[in-house]
């Protein structure tokens, strides 16, 4: 359950800004839960949805004129942890109603990483009861049964929402699975349990599952990604400085690695060049050329990211960059994989 999640200071200031102003947004937060538990029919409870404004909407400057939104395919988004206090003042799991914590969560990973998706089609991203980050690091044998609880009372919700969705939003529309780190953890239940034995895989466009190690063996008839069109399939990667490979790594299963970049498994690797735009901390800035793409057993590498202030990242875990780095490129392939679907 140990998994190295990157959640430094420095590194949130040059892709996310600094946490302290997502008290300027806690106004529009101003919901309480019945017993403590999302109401998905309630919009308050989800934190991107087609018949609300929020975050996943916004669209980087340069991108806008030529942004024309897909309504007839749905994202469904489950974010990364945003509950990373060490204090857990919370518990175990955080509260959907909390104010800064909801406005952290929106004006972060929403923005910044749901938004990849805005132009493929309708984004759902779903308020859960996340698991705390030290949920990831259990110390003792208490502390792993109550990180087992913590996760599995996180999906419940993650399911709860998807079966919302399903009756009340789908109707019949291809689905663009979609997440980042504990996000991913639900995501692969998720899509083991909904789309690998069951007719709904046959709606699936993709999933791109980031972040998190997900096995190749996982899913029996859901296979990795292995051309740029490839439809019905699971894209994923997790990135790190070259030459830099932690030591679970190593003890790791084989797990699905995608270039995204290249796209492709018989291209692997990919320089800075055809890197066409990251998103770091402006997001109406797409910078190119950032990061190249390489693989290298079950992670990516490249080389340190370009970009003004990179003096004081010194963090070889790129982890919360996963999205980022790659933004624009992610957004152009999910656009290829909805045309092949629609071509297949």
């Amino acid at each position: 359950m140990k998994y190295h999640h990157f959640y430094y200071c420095i590194a949130v200031f040059f892709l996310f800004g600094c946490a302290n102003k997502y008290h300027l947004f806690t106004s529009n937060y101003q919901f309480t839960a019945k017993d403590g538990k999302p109401d998905y029919s309630d919009l308050s409870y989800w934190a991107a949805h087609p018949y609300k404004h929020d975050p996943s909407d916004s669209v980087p400057k340069p991108l806008r004129a030529t942004s024309n939104i897909d309504s007839t395919v749905d994202v469904f988004f489950i974010h990364p942890t945003t509950y990373t206090s060490v204090a857990k003042e919370f518990g175990n799991n955080a509260p959907v109603d909390n104010a800064e914590l909801n406005a952290k969560t929106d004006y972060s990973t929403i923005l910044y990483q749901a938004s990849v998706f805005n132009q493929a089609g309708r984004v759902f991203s779903p308020r859960y009861r996340q698991a705390s980050l030290l949920a990831y690091f259990p110390k003792t044998s208490s502390d792993t049964t109550e990180a087992i609880a913590a996760f599995e009372l996180a999906y419940q919700d993650i399911k709860t929402a998807f079966n919302y969705y399903l009756q009340h939003n789908n109707n019949g529309r291809p689905i663009i699975i979609a997440s980042h780190s504990q996000g991913t953890t639900h995501a692969k239940r998720l899509l083991k349990a909904f789309f690998d034995s069951s007719s709904l895989k046959n709606k699936l466009v993709a999933a791109y599952l980031v972040g998190i190690p997900v096995e190749t063996n996982l899913l029996t008839n859901i296979k990795p990604c292995a051309t740029p069109t490839q439809t019905g399939c699971v894209c994923s990667w997790r990135t790190f400085k070259n030459g830099y490979a932690p030591e679970y790594v190593a003890k790791e299963p084989s797990v699905i690695i995608t270039n995204p970049l290249t796209w492709d498994s018989s291209k692997p690797l990919a320089t800075k060049v055809v890197n066409k735009g990251s998103i770091l901390l402006n997001f109406n800035k797409l910078v190119p050329k950032v990061a190249e793409a390489n693989i290298t057993g079950n992670i990516l590498w490249t080389s340190k990211p370009h970009f003004f202030g990179n003096i004081f990242y010194t963090n070889k875990n790129y982890h919360i960059a996963d999205y980022n780095l790659y933004y624009l490129s992610v957004r152009d392939n999910v656009n290829e994989r909805i045309k092949a679907f629609w071509k297949r």
